[in-house]
């Protein structure tokens, strides 16, 4: 069996199970935000629940439109705080301990190998870097979790992509995960497993994997997955506060696709609007003028996306024509760029540094895009009107070409600097 078909296949009680197979299984955790939470805690009530399966398993993050931008945003948080309260739920972090869920979750060591993780949130599939089956679900659906502890799975199939090669300067994970999506199309892994491997992916860092396995969603993925392996076991070591379990793929497992790509020849890649698989390497994209960059989000506001940020900003300046928003993902995250001399490094080039939220990355607030404007961006989804007016533009790329553009003024790469 591939990795999600043995996991599920032993969190269901089964000996084997197949892509189709319809299975019920326990899960490990159970998450929500400020936007979705409500809708599952309304739910909740309106089928006559009284108590939660468990107030430990149970996770809200209010970070979409925190801190508060308007009432109705409060009283989404009021929301959250209340029920907390009322039903002891332990882990309800809110500002000061709150940050950007997917970042905030594995940092907590809420996470582990072997979990099974569903949130109101179409980026759960982030964990799936840690070898959890992670996976976005709608709000109804972590309602009923949120009573039973339970939930329901199609056994997927799953696409086998293999990373060869050596990582050329200033490619990062996010350009390998570009690069995929654009090959197989933002519906190509369509509720599938994509398991992530290769020997690239095998020296890669904990943040580099998170970035992957967050953008399964953008290829239509159910979930993305790395095996486990000793640098997942590193990060998790002083983190872990249960057991967990390891699972791997069978070296006879069956994979309804598998994909080889040589790194060596992949540049910085940058999507264009309005599909993240609309992708051009840097030396193909022309002069293309922008607005504003944000650098951030649950796919690269992660103290080494700030660090890459920072080695590219140092002694420069930003454009004059540029707003460069800059929001590290956690508490935690902040406080180790102050400690590193990264937020002096952004705040003498010019950046703004907001405080930990996803904020711009979903036109929530704190930077959003004015009619005709074009921001490059740091996150994981450059749809029309994604960050703002529906006649502005989103550009994706990694930390190092966000950087970059922000002292050119235009789409370029560091290697300009």
């Amino acid at each position: 069996m591939t990795f999600a078909e043995k996991i599920l296949a032993k969190r269901a009680g089964l000996k084997t199970v197949s892509p189709g197979d319809f299975v019920e299984v326990d899960v490990d955790l159970v998450l929500a935000n400020d936007v979705t939470g409500p809708l599952a805690i309304s739910q909740f009530k309106n089928i006559g629940a009284k108590k939660v399966f468990d107030p430990e398993k149970i996770v809200f993050v209010p970070d979409h439109f925190t801190p508060n931008k308007d009432i109705n945003s409060a009283q989404q948080c009021k929301i959250l705080r209340e029920f907390s309260k009322e039903h002891a739920i332990k882990h309800y972090f809110e500002i000061g301990e709150a940050g950007v869920e997917h970042v905030l979750l594995p940092e907590k060591g809420l996470v582990l190998p072997g979990d099974i993780v569903i949130g109101a949130d179409s980026h759960t599939c982030t964990y799936g870097a840690l070898g959890a089956f992670a996976t976005g679900m709608g709000s109804t659906d972590i309602a009923a979790a949120m009573v039973t502890g339970r939930t329901w799975f199609k056994v997927p199939e799953t696409i086998k992509f293999v990373y060869k090669g050596t990582l050329k300067p200033w490619v990062e994970a996010k350009d390998l995960i570009l690069f995929t999506i654009k090959d197989i199309g933002v519906d190509g892994a369509l509720y599938c497993s994509m398991e992530f491997s290769g020997e690239v992916i095998e020296k890669m860092s904990m943040a580099g994997r998170f970035t992957m396995a967050n953008m399964a969603i953008e290829a239509g993925g159910k979930c993305g997955i790395v095996v486990p392996d000793e640098i997942t076991i590193e990060y998790i070591s002083s983190k872990a506060k249960r057991p967990y379990t390891i699972y791997r793929p069978d070296n006879e497992a069956k994979y309804v696709d598998i994909r080889e790509y040589n790194v060596s020849e992949i540049e910085p890649q940058v999507a264009f609007p309005p599909l993240p698989s609309n992708v051009k390497a840097i030396n193909e994209v022309g002069n293309i003028p922008i607005d504003q960059v944000f650098i951030g989000s649950c796919t690269n506001g992660r103290i080494e996306d700030l660090r890459t940020a920072a080695k590219v900003l140092k002694g420069k300046k930003v454009s004059s024509n540029v707003r460069l928003i800059i929001i590290p993902t956690t508490p935690s995250v902040y406080l180790q760029a102050l400690k590193e001399g990264l937020i002096e490094i952004f705040l003498n080039a010019g950046a703004t540094i907001g405080p930990p939220t996803c904020g711009p990355c979903l036109g929530g607030h704190m930077g959003i895009l004015a009619k005709g404007e074009r921001a490059v961006a740091t996150t994981n989804r450059n749809f029309t009107g994604r960050m703002g007016h529906p006649e502005s533009e989103i550009y994706l790329s990694n930390p190092a070409v966000a950087a970059a553009s922000a002292v050119l003024g235009r789409i370029g790469s560091p290697e300009e600097l």
